[in-house]
């Protein structure tokens, strides 16, 4: 079971680096987006690495005039961890927790890519994500999260389109999750009998600012946390009892999210009308019903689709886990900064303190 990361210094165990212990759904991830400040591209990639499965898949996606291009693509990796080339998609380490690029090469969707993300401060850790379904580990993960900016060429039916101007975030993630083929036998409550999980990662000028949480049924937070990095190093957590959000109603969507950081507030806006820019994440894999995550396409699968953005969807699963383009305004110390980022939300079941209720149902 000897690869090519049995030559680096980072074994945790006696084991070869093929081995990641005894749970088949441990993961190890990689997640992208980038925007332009004014929202007329949007993107997102991810590369994800199952050891147990044997199985290695990724994605890149582009949002642009009013159509969301996805290529996707899996591979069995025979215990080869550390190429990260799947298909046309490729994930290069340039300079740890500074530099990585994404390159897209000839395929036959109407989407190529050649760019660099460039980190704009040291990565943040996220807390350890811990959670049971009755006796059932379903989750156990570190994620680290950290905003940039873009430099290269997407290209899109033909036009070449430059990045420079584009910031966005990126993060690592690493544990155990659900993935693959469905449990056989899956808790009496069901896999995900409720989840609610807001994630905002933030860009200013001279600041980045992180927020999220994981709520119960209940509305109480069993994951939350905020951080405010002044990029002049020092970082400022916080962990606001109540979050004060609103829905748009008739669907689950955040309307407006404002929070106090403890020496000011933060407000978080999702451009709506001709200025929205909403991303599915299910072109990624996450929820989709044939290409999620560590799921079995054989030695090498490519495959492309291109979704027509709807601004009032059906609520279904492979469109209620979205990252919505949103303003934003941060207070720090009576300072007011504007900046932009995302809203990336997922909620399945109730939410009692949002007014939340049944599986899917929408807000009043």
């Amino acid at each position: 079971m000897l690869t090519k990361g049995d030559d680096y210094p980072l074994h945790q165990t006696p084991e070869p680096m093929a081995l990641s212990g005894g749970n088949r759904n441990f993961y190890d991830r990689y997640f992208f987006n980038g925007y332009s400040p004014d929202g007329n591209i949007f993107f997102a990639a991810a590369l994800g690495v199952y050891p147990q499965l044997d199985i290695m898949d990724a994605a890149f996606c582009v949002s642009i005039d009013g159509k969301q291009h996805n290529l996707r693509a899996s591979k069995r990796m025979s215990s080869e961890r550390l190429d990260l080339t799947v298909g046309p998609i490729t994930v290069t380490i340039v300079e740890p927790l500074q530099q990585l690029g994404l390159t897209v090469t000839g395929n036959d969707s109407a989407i190529s890519a050649d760019i660099r993300f460039t980190a704009r401060h040291q990565p943040i850790e996220e807390p350890r994500f811990i959670r049971r379904e009755g006796p059932r580990l379903m989750m156990d993960y570190t994620r680290m999260t950290q905003n940039g900016d873009w430099s290269g060429i997407i290209s899109v039916d033909g036009q070449d389109i430059d990045i420079a101007n584009c910031r966005g975030t990126r993060d690592r993630s690493w544990g155990i999750r659900p993935i693959g083929a469905s449990e056989s036998q899956p808790p009496p409550a069901g896999a995900f009998p409720q989840f609610w999980w807001l994630w905002t990662p933030l860009n200013f000028d001279d600041h980045a600012c992180f927020f999220h949480s994981n709520d119960d049924g209940d509305g109480l937070p069993w994951n939350r946390r905020g951080v405010v990095d002044a990029f002049s190093g020092s970082a400022t957590e916080f962990e606001p009892k109540t979050i004060d959000l609103s829905y748009h109603s008739g669907s689950r969507r955040i309307k407006q999210v404002r929070l106090e950081t403890g020496n000011g507030s933060l407000s978080i806006t999702p451009r709506t009308g001709d200025a929205a820019r909403t991303f599915y994440m299910s072109g990624l894999g996450y929820l989709h019903p044939v290409w999620g995550h560590g799921m079995d396409h054989g030695d090498l699968e490519v495959t492309h689709d291109v979704i027509t953005l709807d601004p009032a969807p059906a609520i279904d699963m492979t469109t209620i886990h979205i990252q919505a383009l949103s303003d934003t305004v941060l207070t720090v110390d009576a300072a007011e900064h504007r900046g932009v980022g995302v809203v990336e939300q997922l909620f399945i079941g109730p939410h009692a303190t949002s007014g939340l209720t049944g599986l899917m149902d929408p807000a009043a």
